[in-house]
C-alpha cells in the first residue's frame, strides 16, 4: 500500500530490518525508515513504519513514495541513535475485561478428529476441543457442522476431558431431554 506522507502526525526515524533472501544470497539488511505508530498487542508490540518506496504515475513517470506496513517489534525494528520516541503514538494493550478475567481465555474455535485404527473394520476417532491434551497436533480444524456430521457416526468417541462430549451431545441430541428427570 502506497500513502502519501502528509500525516499530522511527526514521524521519528527507526531502522527496519529487511528479511534475507537465500534465492539471490542476499543477508538480512537494514533501511532507515519513519515510524508513524506503535501498537501493544497480546503477542507484543507492533509498529506502523513507511518504508521509502516509488510509485507509478498515470502519465508514466515515477516519483518518490512511501510504503507503510505493520512490522513486530524488536524483531524487525531497532532504534535510531539520538531518536526521541516519547512523541511516536502509543497504543497500549486494552485492558482486560471483566469477563474474560473470570472466565480466561477463550477456548480456540472448531474441533479436531483423532483418527484411532484397531485393526480391520472402519476407521474410529475421537473428537476434541483443539486446546485438549490429547487433540492431535497439527490437525485442520473441523467448523461446528462438519464436527456434528463426524459425531453422528457411529466409531467416532467424543472426548470428555476437554468437554467436546459435553459440548456437542446437546446438539446431536436435541435440548427436549433437558427437562426430563
Amino acid at each position: 500500500m502506497t500513502t502519501p506522507s502528509d500525516d499530522a502526525a511527526r514521524p521519528v526515524r527507526v531502522w527496519v530490518v529487511l528479511p534475507a533472501d537465500p534465492v539471490l544470497g542476499q543477508p538480512e539488511q537494514e533501511v532507515v525508515a519513519r515510524l508513524w505508530r506503535r501498537r501493544q498487542t497480546e503477542r507484543g508490540w507492533v509498529y506502523l513504519v513507511g518504508l521509502p518506496s516509488y510509485r507509478n504515475l498515470e502519465d508514466g513517470r515515477v516519483e518518490a513514495a512511501e510504503y507503510r506496513v505493520w512490522v513486530r517489534a524488536p524483531g524487525h525494528v531497532r532504534p535510531v541513535d539520538g531518536a526521541d520516541y516519547d512523541q511516536v503514538p502509543t497504543e497500549p494493550l486494552p485492558p482486560v475485561s471483566v469477563v474474560r478475567e473470570v472466565l480466561g481465555e477463550r477456548r480456540p474455535s472448531g474441533w479436531v478428529l483423532a483418527k484411532v485404527r484397531e485393526g480391520r473394520g472402519p476407521a474410529r476417532g475421537v473428537l476434541h476441543a483443539p486446546d485438549c491434551e490429547e487433540a492431535p497436533q497439527g490437525a485442520a480444524l473441523l467448523p461446528m457442522e462438519r464436527a456434528l456430521g463426524v459425531a453422528e457416526n457411529p466409531g467416532t468417541r467424543l472426548c470428555t476431558l476437554c468437554g467436546c462430549a459435553q459440548e456437542l451431545t446437546p446438539l446431536l441430541s436435541g435440548f427436549d431431554h433437558i427437562g426430563d428427570s
